[in-house]
């Protein structure tokens, strides 16, 4: 296991977007400036002649930017944001493949038998809900060694607008569900849609989380045409790259419809042209040395 001064040093490489693994919570500089824009227009209505319209609407442009944050999945605007792995994992030449929405009582077992056979290690983004049906899953997850961490507890489409209250109730009630069944806490979080709020970096703080969401996606959620979805994952890939696919709910829809899970005709190809490429897929927990112990 690596020092923890060589963790903190990889992890606050400032290009790769990778903050530092749990700690104390500091605003991100668009956090700060709203701040600032909100003690400075509650000031400037004090002083004789100044218009409020004026402070509306600077308040209302500086929201609006924020609004416009939250619907971009990378974006570091509220908040660092694993998008790639350490430089370290880049010079091993490794990737991490990850899978939100499980677990999934038919694909999911499938996916890693599929992982076994090319001795690839993932990050498995479970919905709290769904961990807590399906606990046996979760625990050969983990048995696999594989990763098992956060992807909120109910998947609300309405995610990204929550209050401080509802993140806090939200993201504990998803770390006490997945903790039970994995016997293990996460430590990576990824929001429902990649839709993230303002307050969701003091949340994740409090409870020793550290955001998370991709470099390359290949959009199997909307997608069911395999090779379009492999040619997106693909497609300029390099090492240090997050991968992300699906292995829940959209699964269930391909169910109904009688269709074979899209993961399921990617993942074979992905993995071989990984091996070809000379790229091995590790979880995120092995990437930034995390014990993957509870």
């Amino acid at each position: 296991m690596r020092s923890e001064r060589d963790i903190a040093s990889d992890l606050e490489t400032p290009h790769l977007g990778t903050p530092r693994i749990g700690g104390r919570w500091y605003p991100a500089p668009a956090i700060q400036a709203t701040a600032a824009l909100h003690l400075g227009g509650a000031l400037a209505l004090a002083i004789p002649g100044v218009r409020w319209p004026w402070i509306a609407g600077t308040l209302i442009a500086n929201h609006s930017i924020l609004l416009a944050a939250t619907m971009v999945p990378r974006s570091q605007l509220l908040g660092k944001n694993v998008v790639r792995l350490p430089a370290a994992a880049r010079e091993r030449r490794e990737v991490a493949l990850t899978f939100d929405d499980g677990p999934d009582p038919d694909v999911t077992p499938r996916v890693l038998d599929l992982l076994d056979r090319h001795r690839a290690v993932a990050t498995f983004f479970c919905i709290g809900e769904h961990a807590a049906a399906h606990p046996r899953i979760v625990r050969e997850i983990v048995a696999r060694g594989h990763s098992v961490e956060s992807h909120s507890h109910r998947h609300s489409l309405a995610f990204g607008f929550y209050g401080p209250r509802a993140l806090r109730r939200e993201i504990a009630a998803a770390q006490h569900a997945i903790g039970d069944a994995a016997g293990v806490a996460p430590v990576f979080f990824r929001a429902p849609y990649g839709t993230r709020g303002p307050m969701l970096d003091f949340a994740l703080a409090r409870l020793g989380l550290t955001y998370v969401s991709w470099r390359r996606r290949g959009f199997d959620a909307v997608d069911r045409n395999a090779p379009r979805v492999l040619g997106r994952l693909l497609k300029r890939l390099a090492p240090a790259d997050v991968l992300l696919l699906h292995d829940g709910s959209t699964v269930r829809r391909d169910r109904r419809a009688g269709r074979e899970a899209t993961v399921l005709r990617v993942l074979p190809d992905l993995l071989e042209r990984l091996e070809h490429a000379g790229l091995r897929s590790v979880s995120l927990r092995m990437a930034f040395g995390v014990a993957n112990a509870g």
